[in-house]
This record gives structure tokens, C-alpha cells and sequence, in this order.
């Protein structure tokens, strides 16, 4: 099992504007790829973490079911156009994907 970990830090002033993005993708464009299953989840910073920072959580299987949900979102026309409405609103160069692995 995985956790699929994406960060991005909002420009000042703007993280309630991309927090609403990010529903808004939840919403819209995750619930065409299976996401009501990965246990997705928005997080901001709040203690010994940037408050502009925010990360949307999410679990897979596998590796191979990661793969799966990119190559699904890749192709869906409005997961673009989220993109740029969102990039406005965050800093430049801040995105960054974490994969961790999870020990049970």
C-alpha cells in the first residue's frame, strides 16, 4: 500500500481560493477515476509546516494503480483546464509529488 502525497504552496492571500480548486478537482475530475476509493484527503500546514502549503493525500494499492489513476487524469480535458484556472493562485515550481510507502 501507498500513499500518493502532492503538495503545492498558495500565494499569499490565495489559499482559500485553491483549497476551493481542490474540491472542485475532488468533485468534478476525481470522481471520474476512482478516487472516492483512495481515501483522499486535503491537508494545510498548520504547526512546524508553511501555512501556504497544502496537500491532497491519497492511498493505491499499488504502483502500477497509481500509474492507472495518472494515465486516467492525463486524458480528461477538464483536469487541464483545472490547471489553469489553478495556476494563478500557487507558487511557481512549488508542486511536488511524494510516494511513501506504507508499513502495516
Amino acid at each position: 500500500m501507498f500513499s500518493a502525497r502532492w503538495q503545492i504552496d498558495a500565494k499569499f492571500g490565495h489559499k482559500q481560493k485553491v483549497l476551493e480548486l481542490m474540491r472542485q478537482w475532488e468533485r468534478d475530475i476525481g470522481s471520474q477515476v476512482g478516487l472516492e476509493d483512495m481515501k483522499f484527503q486535503i491537508m494545510t500546514g498548520s504547526i512546524g509546516a508553511r501555512e501556504a502549503t497544502i496537500e491532497s493525500h491519497q492511498q493505491v494499492e499499488s504502483l502500477a494503480r497509481l500509474e492507472e489513476f495518472f494515465t486516467r487524469i492525463g486524458k480528461i480535458d477538464a483536469h487541464a483546464q483545472w490547471g489553469k484556472e489553478m495556476e494563478p493562485y500557487i507558487v511557481s515550481g512549488s508542486s511536488l509529488w511524494q510516494i511513501f510507502r506504507i508499513v502495516e
